[in-house]
């Protein structure tokens, strides 16, 4: 199933074998590879530069996953930006095996800090990078500009549980944050989780890693500073820790990705929330819920990846016009 968008309107056609030119033609692609439940979502950018935002899980299976879509599907030969949203194996697990198969130029993380929750230990902070570079509220990757694009920009809206100011044109959120509750505190890494947003013209996406519910509500009260988003990527697998509906309502976004697994992620409350945001008009899933509750739990079939628990390790391309005024979403193999 390939899903088209634009600004203005929405087309559903069927998938193609699509032919993946990678940054010859200008697009802007995004690739959520299937790490089983973890996380590791690739970016492409128009001028060949990698961004790799975490790294799935330990071992060979994922990182081979990762290394076969930088390399055969998107034709690159390098992570030139990885950023490690938070320090859980099933984010940052990955990383020790990559650089031993791909050359990483640098590494984004929230560094150390005093009383870490979870820290991934020494052989971590002592990875094989060229550079290591830790993550501050506003800062902005260097990225190279392709001439007949859009402008790309990737910015870093907190981490560390700290945020960047609410610009000046944010929205004021008081009445939706006044019907916003509370939830458990998580006293994990979860909390501390890298947030991003990326720009190519008018398009929009958005990235909080595992960031938590209660975390989550700062981001949009009393003032939304993130605005308005094109696509979403589903906090945290889809655990009903995370995904505080106040967010989702603010950023309105049309597509949302969940990197799910097969019994891990994609609870119905969070389904839910998201199939009754109205401005979201497709729900892919990496996997599929493959739990009891997984019957009402779901999305369409044609925009799930993987709908077997011992699968093949699908992905979900997302390609984005050279002039970011239109993206496809497809599922690859």
């Amino acid at each position: 199933m390939k899903l088209r968008l634009s600004l203005f309107a929405i087309l559903l056609a069927t998938l193609s074998s699509a032919a993946f030119a990678g940054p010859k033609d200008g697009r802007l692609d995004i690739y959520w590879v299937d790490v089983e439940g973890g996380a590791a979502t690739l970016l492409v950018t128009p001028a060949g530069e990698t961004i790799l935002i975490d790294t799935g899980n330990p071992g060979r299976r994922d990182a081979d996953r990762i290394v076969k879509t930088i390399t055969e599907v998107a034709g690159q030969k390098q992570i030139d930006h990885l950023i490690v949203t938070h320090y859980h194996g099933d984010h940052y697990g990955g990383a020790s095996m990559l650089t031993t198969l791909l050359p990483i130029r640098n590494l984004h993380d929230n560094g150390r800090f005093d009383d870490m929750p979870d820290n991934p230990g020494q052989a971590y902070f002592e990875l094989k990078v060229d550079n290591r570079h830790v993550v501050a509220p506003g800062g902005t990757l260097p990225l190279q500009q392709k001439d007949g694009t859009a402008k790309l920009a990737f910015t870093f809206l907190g981490g560390k549980k700290t945020f960047i100011d609410p610009p000046a044109t944010a929205a004021d959120n008081a009445d939706l944050c006044a019907a916003g509750r509370e939830k458990e505190r998580d006293g994990s890494d979860n909390a501390n989780s890298v947030v991003m947003v990326v720009d190519f013209g008018k398009w929009r996406f958005f990235d909080a890693g595992d960031l938590t519910w209660n975390q989550e509500a700062r981001l949009v009260c009393p003032k939304n500073m993130i605005g308005q988003v094109d696509v979403y990527q589903v906090t945290h697998h889809g655990l009903d820790s995370s995904n505080n509906p106040l967010v989702i309502s603010s950023l309105q976004p049309r597509v949302a990705i969940m990197n799910n697994g097969s019994t891990k992620g994609c609870l119905p409350e969070v389904f839910e929330n998201l199939k009754a945001t109205k401005s979201i008009a497709a729900i892919y899933q990496l996997h599929k819920n493959l739990r009891p509750d997984g019957a009402n739990s779901n999305t369409a079939d044609e925009l799930i990846a993987n709908k077997e628990r011992e699968c093949s390790g699908n992905y979900i391309k997302l390609s984005v016009a050279p002039d970011g005024q239109s993206y496809t979403v497809t599922r690859g193999n």
